[in-house]
């Protein structure tokens, strides 16, 4: 029988997978596991319970190192401001924080000259800054197993997403224009930084897949011209894209939420083959960006959260409509985020218990 790393790298090559490759335990909202644990969730990983397969995350810290002490700056009844450890002052409510946005206050880069000494102190390599003796510890046990592995750069792998925390998105989206030398300037840095720290991780580790972070996209569109941001950052897409495939990864995935439809070709463009999460709220439809793209795409998410906090017939309509791409082979059935507090434990049991079934896992 193939090992689950096998399946896993089957699936992306659409050849078929004997069983199926198919994860439970992509993340859930802070209040959701509250819920869960109040309706018989026994705290294990998702994966364990479910007996599903796992993806394991093997990168190390990709933003500022060292990173930024949080410190809280003001603080009545409901709200504090802090400092984050990405250096943005950020006001957010003290309970139920993942269910609202918070209030960006201040960024840490403004200038050029900020920028500067922001990358010389913390935005580099800084290699004994990132790879920890317990980081190096927990590759060596990942490698003793056969999880396939993911080297995901998390919120500082790419080219919009990583200037957004240093800027804010108006001010980055202003910059396009108003100072596109530090804009180029600042892809330039993450494309050296990325390539410079994935090359250590390869030193101690292998992994099946690299992934990008931009989150770029709203429910309705991209938060930026495609055609300015194609102008921008492609290339730096293709150094890294070109640089990983010369060492061997040949899956390359970017995690973006929101509507991305304008933005794939871009990324197509670069050597990018894998999208995840195709948010069906943002309008984003797993069946027409297959027909679109065919298997130039590996696709993961898509199975539509709303559906599963329904249950029943809803959800199973949802689980039935993407099974063709799982026999199509590219595409990992999973829902289309993590799970926030409308889906209770019982209607996402429901959920995981008729996918395995539809895959015939169960």
């Amino acid at each position: 029988m193939a090992t689950m790393r096998e399946r896993f790298l089957q699936t992306l090559r659409f050849e078929p997978a004997d069983p199926p490759f198919v994860r439970a335990g992509l993340g859930m909202w802070q209040d959701t596991a509250i819920l869960w644990r109040q309706q018989r969730w026994d705290g294990r990983p998702l994966d364990q319970v479910f007996g599903t397969d796992a993806l394991v995350g093997i990168g190390p810290y990709y933003g500022p190192a060292p990173a930024f002490v949080e410190e809280v700056l003001a603080q009545d009844a409901t709200t504090r401001t802090f400092v984050n450890h990405e250096g943005i002052v950020m006001r957010e409510f003290i309970e139920h924080r993942d269910t609202s946005m918070p209030q960006f206050v201040r960024f840490p880069v403004e200038t050029a000259a900020d920028f500067e000494r922001l990358a010389g102190e913390r935005l580099g390599p800084n290699l004994q800054a990132r790879f920890s003796p317990e980081w190096q510890q927990r590759v060596r046990e990942v490698a003793a197993t056969d999880l396939p592995r993911q080297c995901w750069a998390d919120r500082w792998g790419g080219f919009f997403g990583p200037l957004r925390n240093l800027m804010g998105l108006e001010a980055l989206c202003m910059a396009f224009y108003d100072q596109p030398a530090l804009v180029e300037h600042m892809m330039e840095q993450r494309a050296d930084a990325t390539i410079a720290i994935t090359e250590e991780v390869l030193r101690h580790t292998k992994f099946e897949t690299f992934w990008f972070w931009e989150d770029m996209a709203y429910n309705h569109a991209s938060l930026i011209d495609p055609r300015l941001y194609r102008r921008f950052a492609l290339k730096h897409y293709r150094r890294v894209c070109d640089w990983l495939r010369s060492r061997g990864i040949r899956h390359i995935w970017l995690d973006s939420d929101g509507d991305i439809s304008e933005l794939i070709p871009i990324w197509l463009d670069a050597g990018i083959n894998g999208l995840w999460p195709f948010e069906v709220s943002a309008g984003m439809d797993v069946v027409a960006v297959r027909q679109r793209y065919g298997h130039d795409l590996a696709i993961g998410g898509g199975i539509d959260k709303r559906a599963v906090a329904q249950g029943g017939a809803t959800m199973r309509a949802a689980v039935d409509r993407v099974m063709p791409l799982v026999a199509d082979g590219g595409y990992l059935p999973e829902m289309d985020h993590s799970a926030p507090p409308d889906i209770t434990w019982t209607a996402y049991s429901e959920y995981i218990t008729y996918l395995l079934h539809r895959l015939g896992r169960g």
